[in-house]
């Protein structure tokens, strides 16, 4: 019987990103069924895969051996009930290949006596081509296959990759993510980009309901919600409740911008950061029981010290708790002279919202280009970050053409490309023909009709850049853009 890797651990077995899987798969390297790798068809595209350097095992190990003390070990390890479901599954199956080793023994047996019975009363010829055979089966059941010992390493570790986590695949988007450690499924999502319907995150409201189609999960958070009976027995549960204890599918509604309410809470200041004369980031902290559900892309309005402010979040949602905010120096800005003038770490800042439409097409595996216009830079960071979680895009191409306040996260973006096969940075100095820049950026794509395209700048940059990458072949549904 053969044995399938689900992708996710194909990537972390083999240590490729996705795109470098996707074109493995799109240039026949590499065979897939139904998003799975047959284990031969692994060791065939994998030759030279290093076992013994193996992430997990290391983990596990560096945890026993420095003791990292309880929270460490509630971080890494699942839940002990998910834990021992997952080592009894485990179990399970160590005793059904057992189980099929003795079958399989007990026909060899049989199968041996059969030609000690037929040798008997059969010609020569009859009786060399069985002695033949009886040689053959026990010359090749004594013999190791050549790649025996790599598929015993493989198994071991994909099994040490069942233990530590589970696979999730939901339904009807498509979109997969793993649970590590002692997370719910939601918080899993939440880490991996994936904006699963929720509300309060704790087990009351029950917004985030969702459908086991396949495999098993586990409560291991209490809740006051009541389900029905009928949805119980249609296999309704609460993400912010339950883990994975295998691979699983659920049916789950992804979140778009127009699903998530607004809200308003009290978040404290982290720090200020600042990048140079004209842009500094304010990073908050949302409370532990009320963190700030919004997708990326989206801004929030900032109030503090009786002045407030819109402005545009720079953080992915997959970062918790933690928000950031860019804003420009600007003597109009009440806020933003707040920033400048004395905000310091721990005040208190209320957010509200979040606002807007300028959010990624999460299901979309098209490569992507990003186009910021000086400090229009901060949803589009955003918007990568949320992509980079994801990881779903073909290709991520970022364009920032610089205002007066220059590239103020070039290393970052330069980091980004140094880390990420699939990232392209082009950072494109401050110019007064805004035209010409755009035009050399849409001619070196001359196949747009492939591409997402997310732009924010100001409402007359983006109508040039509009224009420009429309009359391309970009359609038009791939457009989206933001205005300062």
């Amino acid at each position: 019987m053969s044995h399938f890797l689900p992708l996710s651990r194909v990537l972390r077995l083999a240590g490729i990103s996705r795109h470098a899987l996707q074109e493995m798969v799109r240039a026949g390297k590499l065979d897939t069924f139904d998003g799975m790798v047959e284990l031969n068809e692994f060791l065939r595209a994998f030759p030279d895969t290093c076992w013994e350097d193996d992430g997990e095992y290391r983990r596990i190990t560096e945890i026993k051996e420095k003791a990292f003390g309880k929270r460490v070990f509630e971080r890494a390890l699942p839940d002990k009930e998910v834990l021992a479901a997952r080592l009894f599954e485990l179990g399970n199956e160590y005793a059904a290949a057992r189980a099929l080793l003795m079958h399989y023994s007990q026909v060899l047996s049989w199968l041996d006596e059969k030609i000690d019975e037929i040798e008997e009363d059969k010609s020569a010829e009859t009786r060399h081509a069985l002695h033949t055979l009886r040689a053959f089966v026990v010359r090749h059941l004594a013999e190791l296959p050549p790649d025996a010992e790599k598929i015993q390493k493989l198994i071991a570790q994909e099994r040490i990759l069942k233990i530590m986590s589970a696979h999730v695949t939901l339904h009807p988007s498509g979109l997969e993510f793993s649970v590590e450690g002692s997370d719910t499924l939601l918080e899993a999502a939440l880490r991996a980009g994936v904006s699963l319907n929720y509300g309060c995150s704790n087990g009351n409201c029950g917004d985030c309901k969702a459908r086991l189609v396949s495999g098993e999960i586990k409560k291991i958070h209490a809740h006051d919600y009541v389900l029905s009976q009928a949805e119980k027995d249609n296999g309704v549960f609460l993400l912010c409740s339950c883990a994975a204890v295998n691979d699983v599918v659920i049916e789950a509604s992804v979140a778009g911008a127009r699903d998530i309410h607004e809200q308003r809470l009290a978040a404290k200041v982290k720090s200020v950061e600042v990048f140079n004369s004209q842009v500094a980031s304010l990073h908050l902290l949302a409370p532990r029981s009320q963190r700030l559900r919004y997708l990326a892309g989206q801004s929030v309005r900032l109030s503090a010290q009786g002045v407030s402010g819109r402005y545009a979040i720079a953080s992915c949602p997959c970062e918790e708790r933690h928000i950031e905010i860019q804003i420009s120096r600007n003597a109009d800005d009440a806020f933003s002279e707040l920033l400048w003038g004395g905000l310091k770490a721990h005040d208190s800042v209320e957010v509200q919202g979040p606002y807007g439409e300028f959010v990624l097409e999460d299901t979309s595996t098209r490569p992507v280009i990003f186009v910021a216009f000086g400090k229009g830079f901060s949803p589009i960071k955003s918007l990568i970050q949320h992509a980079m979680s994801l990881d779903q895009a073909e290709s991520l191409d970022l364009h920032w053409l610089a205002d007066g306040a220059g590239h103020y996260q070039n290393n970052l973006c330069r980091a980004w490309a140094d880390a990420l096969d699939n990232f392209s940075y082009v950072p494109h100095t401050q110019a007064a023909d805004v035209e010409s820049t755009l035009a050399g950026i849409v001619g070196d794509y001359p196949d747009l009709h492939r591409f997402d395209v997310y732009a924010a700048g100001t409402p007359a940059q983006l109508q040039i850049a509009r224009l420009l990458f429309l009359s391309s072949g970009l359609p038009v549904q791939h457009w989206h853009a933001d205005a300062d």
